[in-house]
């Protein structure tokens, strides 16, 4: 409780700041808002030449990719620092800061800072799934809700576990970019199908960076893809296996932690 109470004057304090210059966000906003209506374009220029793709229908994709938006967009709100990690905190010795405050350091390092215009991605995904459920007129219970719920959850947990351990390296190799944003780019192969993609790249994306468990996998359950219930049940495993790993990395960069001396 205490750690939500301060979460919360972390998120207030930050939209204050955030929202001296509205102009700014304003067009935040729009730019974040435009590349997601690319992404939706580019997915019906596809189906407007074909009718499915390797037997996945256009709704199905847009669900897929509704959902990839929802935990997509809560990662982003949340992710900022992670991809500025190795620069800010270690090279400009930041994290000294950190380690002097009674509270565990990566909790400061996720919640310093939000990308507050990635909500636009999560409300957008969830329009998309809504109208994806009553298209498709897919069962809708209590415990679907519930389940969609754990997914989401499960589904910003893979996403924050995987770029936390990518932040930890930081700790060993000093290196302004680091190797964050190349990986980034491959979530874009978890909001399709894994069975339109080669073995390796179905490894891949399942066993070492698990953006499928992130996206693909936690959709079969809703649309009715019965194959892949055994992947569905792992979700929330592979989920709080990745959590574990990248607090026990979090905490080993922290130990091996040292001061820039400046």
């Amino acid at each position: 409780m205490r750690h939500l109470s301060i979460l919360g004057y972390y998120f207030a304090q930050y939209i204050k700041v955030r929202l001296a210059y509205p102009g700014d966000f304003l067009i935040s906003v729009f730019t974040s808002l435009a590349g997601t209506v690319a992404s939706f374009g580019f997915l019906y220029i596809l189906f407007h030449r074909v009718s499915s793709l390797q037997g996945w229908a256009f709704e199905e994709l847009l669900f897929i990719y509704g959902f990839n938006l929802v935990c997509l967009g809560l990662f982003n709100v949340l992710s900022m620092n992670l991809y500025e990690f190795g620069e800010r905190y270690i090279m400009e010795g930041r994290f000294d800061q950190i380690m002097l405050r009674p509270l565990h350091s990566l909790f400061q390092v996720i919640f310093e800072a939000f990308r507050i215009e990635s909500f636009q991605e999560f409300a957008t995904g969830l329009v998309v799934v809504v109208y994806v459920w009553h298209k498709l007129d897919l069962p809708l219970t209590p415990l679907d809700l519930v389940l969609f719920l754990l997914m989401t959850i499960c589904g910003v947990t893979i996403y924050l576990s995987v770029f936390v351990m990518l932040s930890t390296l930081s700790f060993w190799f000093e290196d302004r970019v680091g190797v964050s944003p190349p990986v980034f780019n491959m979530i874009a192969f978890g909001r399709y199908p894994v069975t339109i993609y080669n073995v390796f790249i179905q490894f891949l994306l399942s066993w070492i960076i698990p953006f499928a468990f992130a996206s693909f996998y936690p959709t079969t359950y809703f649309l009715q893809r019965h194959e892949f219930s055994s992947f569905f049940a792992l979700v929330p495993v592979v989920a709080a296996t990745f959590l574990v790993l990248a607090l026990i990395l979090w905490s080993r960069g922290v130990r091996g932690y040292q001061s820039t001396g400046s």
